[in-house]
């Protein structure tokens, strides 16, 4: 078995060297600093799906406005904790024209990345009522959102949806509700890491329950429009991004920059409170805040002690992004659809050497292809995978951290070049030729 593409003492070695009690169970950036020295050692480049992070060159217009506004003297300045007014105004059509959702422009904040608009929301919410102390997570989900709520010292419940799609959804996470301990509802959706994306049908029940049990939803869109089985790029027009906000007022959007607008290095998203939830009184808040208004509490309380607001520069970047997705004259989907396309490609590669695409369907609908797959190999759990998979020069990471399904791996298209199909290809090849079925 030590004919493999990556010389396996050297992988065995620094295996071992990295001091990972379990390597199939690492984070997302210990398996890549492993693949880093495993790289410098042979000199051989891996075929990297480990790291979820843009491959596309960011958005010239967002550049632009910042090296302008840089130019102009922003960089002496602090920004409002809230967002500049013109900031604010395009966010708030960006969700009436895509998301066909009427909020204000008070109800929108830029955030450090959306995962900052996580945080910070994991740390409003779970406070709003002292008996509501805890998130529950409908995994798989993004690994770093449980470790947000490890650091900060809340509770959060999760279960795998796999099973419980459609109207399995309700009662199981009633089940959860019943219990009157949760605050919120917590996804993506496009899914991070399955790329599954939750009907109209299923977005009503977790809509529904949310006013039954009066608890928030928190929806990450980071990969917003990104189901590329249909167009949501046109302003204003159907078919628009799903979301839960069509069936509850009880919710926080998160939307990325990093993603759609590939702007991932200047941290900048955006959360999005609902209007009711923005303008609710909770007397519980005063054990943290000055006020128990929600939305002076989130944008003076914790957004305030995080990080003063979001840098002031690349606002401008972000409000000039908006404005011209806004006004029609930039298809912010177009460029991001080679994600798709290579996962259609990379899929079958997966497919056709003995794996198996673990989560594969949409209720009855199969599954879109974009930024994200997942894959398993009969007789593996994920973590040996993992392990294995690396003497092939193939890194993804373990859906375990990520509450999905044991047997699978998530795989991100996003920094794999077309010009490595071939490699990767081999690399399939040798391993089912290794391990036959």
């Amino acid at each position: 078995m030590k004919d493999t593409p990556i010389n396996y003492d050297v992988v065995k070695r620094q295996i071992a060297a990295s001091n990972i009690p379990n390597v199939g169970k690492a984070t997302i950036r210990e398996v890549k600093r492993l693949i880093n020295e495993i790289e410098k050692e042979t000199g051989q480049k891996f075929v990297r799906m480990e790291m979820g992070v843009p491959g596309l060159p960011a958005t010239q217009i967002g550049i632009d406005a910042e090296i302008q506004a840089l130019k102009n003297g922003c960089a002496a300045i602090y920004p409002e904790i809230d967002g500049m007014p013109e900031l604010k105004r395009e966010m708030a059509r960006f969700v009436k024209l895509f998301l066909d959702t009427e909020v204000t422009p008070e109800n929108c904040i830029p955030t450090v990345g959306s995962m900052q608009g996580g945080y910070a929301a994991f740390m409003t919410v779970n406070r709003m009522y002292k008996e509501k102390d805890t998130t529950l997570m409908l995994d798989p989900c993004f690994p770093v959102h449980k470790q947000q709520h490890a650091v900060i010292g809340t509770k959060f419940e999760a279960f795998d949806v796999y099973d419980y799609r459609g109207d399995k959804l309700k009662d199981k996470i009633e089940s959860y509700l019943k219990k009157g301990n949760i605050a919120s509802i917590m996804y993506s959706n496009p899914n991070n890491p399955s790329w599954i994306c939750f009907t109209d049908k299923e977005l009503k029940i977790i809509g529904d329950l949310a006013n039954k049990y009066n608890v928030l939803v928190l929806e990450d869109l980071a990969y917003f429009g990104m189901d590329f089985r249909k167009d949501y790029s046109k302003p204003g027009v159907p078919p628009f991004q799903p979301t839960v906000a069509k069936f509850t007022d009880n919710y926080i959007l998160f939307v990325s920059g990093s993603k759609v607008f590939s702007y991932a290095g200047q941290r900048i998203g955006m959360m999005v409170i609902s209007p009711k939830v923005f303008n609710t009184h909770a007397p519980d808040l005063k054990r943290y805040y000055a006020s128990d208004l929600f939305g002076r509490a989130m944008v003076y309380g914790t957004i305030y002690s995080l990080s003063a607001g979001t840098a002031h520069s690349v606002q401008y970047a972000m409000t000039a992004m908006l404005k011209a997705a806004n006004d029609g004259i930039f298809n912010f989907v177009d460029p991001v659809m080679e994600y798709g396309e290579k996962a259609k490609i990379m899929k079958k590669m997966f497919t056709d050497n003995g794996f198996n695409i673990v989560y594969d369907k949409d209720e009855n609908d199969p599954l879109a292809d974009g930024f994200y797959f997942t894959f398993s190999y009969p007789g593996f759990t994920g973590e040996q995978l993992l392990e294995e998979l690396m003497y092939y020069g193939i890194s993804a990471i373990s859906l375990t951290i990520t509450g999905g399904r044991a047997e699978g791996m998530r795989a991100c298209v996003s920094l794999v070049q077309r010009s490595q199909f071939p490699d990767l290809e081999y690399r399939l090849k040798k391993f089912n030729e290794h391990h036959p079925l």
